[in-house]
């Protein structure tokens, strides 16, 4: 069977998405309202950062089989059409927004031929996609919806689209089913684990993962506290306890906290819709979590004040990472970010470095200061906040780096730095759930 794809939306999921299929040999259309973007992309070029896309961006627009357009009517010959447009929370509430979805579907409803399948992958409230096949087929009752959640990690979006650890569908017939194989075919020949799903459960298998995740996370950083309180160390409890397999050592790396475009919203937003379904006492630890990975990055600024003084007017500190995780440029509810600001707003004068999230970072956070190197950034400094993992900051010399400071004073927000080589260079080395040593 050879299939014609469209992808609506072409953000961070729409672009890589709709440029992965076509390398697996599929003819595909990306689709979006912003001509600017669409423009952007047909000559090759992301609107963000995301290692290996550029690359099998262009090779795919090269070979033919990758388009873009912001012309509706280019789906109507397209089998299979995937909804993969943004669902941010509500700026007056924790739920999702579905205005994008909801003006995507009704876009393409009088658009679709007879017979093809609408798939989102988009992440949405349970009971979405029964509302929104029933929709589509009150205007073409010959064509179809599924849901295909995404589970992409920004920085390894290719790998997971090409090689995911398992493909979930919901459907609500055979045929569907069959349509989606023909589409992830070298995907099931690879041996990757193919579950079936209805429509319900395939949309809470998404917000089921990333509340799992954010749990891991917050509950090491909550063994931090505990650690910091004890005189125990959190680096050592989650070796220890990752060597269980019943636990794993996943996630287990006390820090700041999550934050970016999916975990924080999609944890709220399941919260808020649970509330809908009068369900909303079974999620109710979720609220901890949240609140725990928000009370990261306030002990944060707390560090600062203990190693400084309680009043930062005029202090420089100097911020290593700005994208919210290594390998992104990413800054949506970033906590490297939100420590920065309020060090600033604290009256302290902040200087940030980031190797890709620079200016998104200065679009957001104007009135922080921005280095274009690691030296320039740290020169003068009174203190470093090491709070976005990269490996170009964890192969830092601390030798040099001390010759440029005024005070040899480094906080590890994600216990990532090799804490005795900072220690033995002559440095104050703190990080969250260990003692401070130097």
């Amino acid at each position: 069977m050879t299939l014609k794809i469209s992808v609506i939306g072409t953000g961070y999921l729409g672009v890589t998405h709709a440029a992965c299929v076509a390398s697996m040999g599929f003819q595909v259309v990306g689709i979006d309202i912003d001509p600017e973007k669409i423009a952007l992309l047909a000559q090759g070029k992301l609107p963000f950062y995301e290692p290996e896309l550029e690359e099998l961006l262009q090779s795919e627009l090269a070979s033919g089989r990758l388009t873009f357009s912001a012309d509706i009517s280019q789906i109507s010959q397209a089998d299979v059409h995937f909804l993969c447009v943004g669902t941010p929370q509500q700026k007056d509430g924790l739920a999702a927004d579905l205005t994008y979805v909801n003006s995507a579907l009704a876009a393409i409803a009088p658009v679709v031929k007879d017979g093809s399948l609408v798939v989102g992958k988009s992440t949405v409230p349970v009971g979405t996609a029964v509302r929104l096949r029933n929709e589509l087929l009150s205007v073409n009752p010959l064509v179809d919806l599924a849901w295909n959640p995404e589970f992409l990690r920004e920085g390894f979006a290719v790998e997971d689209t090409l090689h995911p650890n398992r493909l979930v569908v919901g459907v609500t017939n055979d045929r569907a089913e069959a349509i989606l194989k023909v589409v992830y075919s070298k995907n099931l020949e690879a041996g990757v684990p193919w579950i079936r799903a209805d429509l319900p459960t395939s949309e809470l298998v998404k917000v089921a993962a990333n509340s799992f995740l954010a749990t891991k996370i917050s509950f090491i950083n909550a063994m931090a506290e505990i650690c910091e309180a004890a005189g125990g160390d959190v680096t050592v409890l989650a070796k220890a306890i990752g060597h269980d397999p019943r636990i794993g050592n996943r996630f287990l790396q006390a820090g700041i906290g999550f934050g970016g475009g999916c975990l924080p919203k999609d944890i709220r937003a399941f919260m808020a819709r649970a509330q809908e379904l009068g369900a909303d006492q079974a999620l109710e630890f979720l609220r901890d979590i949240d609140s725990i990975n928000l009370r990261a990055r306030a002990r944060m600024i707390e560090l600062v004040r203990r190693d400084l003084s309680e009043d930062l007017t005029g202090k420089k500190i100097a911020v290593l990472g700005a994208a919210f995780k290594p390998d992104s440029d990413d800054v949506r509810d970033s906590p490297a970010l939100d420590i920065s600001a309020q060090v600033h707003a604290a009256g302290a004068i902040v200087m940030v470095h980031d190797p890709k999230a620079m200016a998104n970072a200065a679009q957001r956070f104007p009135a922080l200061q921005y280095a274009s190197s690691i030296e320039e950034c740290v020169a003068g400094a009174d203190l470093i906040l090491h709070l976005t993992e990269w490996k170009s900051y964890r192969e830092i010399d601390p030798v040099a780096l001390k010759k440029l400071v005024r005070q040899p004073i480094m906080i590890d927000g994600r216990n990532a730095l090799d804490r005795e080589s900072w220690v033995n260079a002559g440095w104050k080395f703190r990080a969250l759930g260990r003692a401070s040593l130097g």
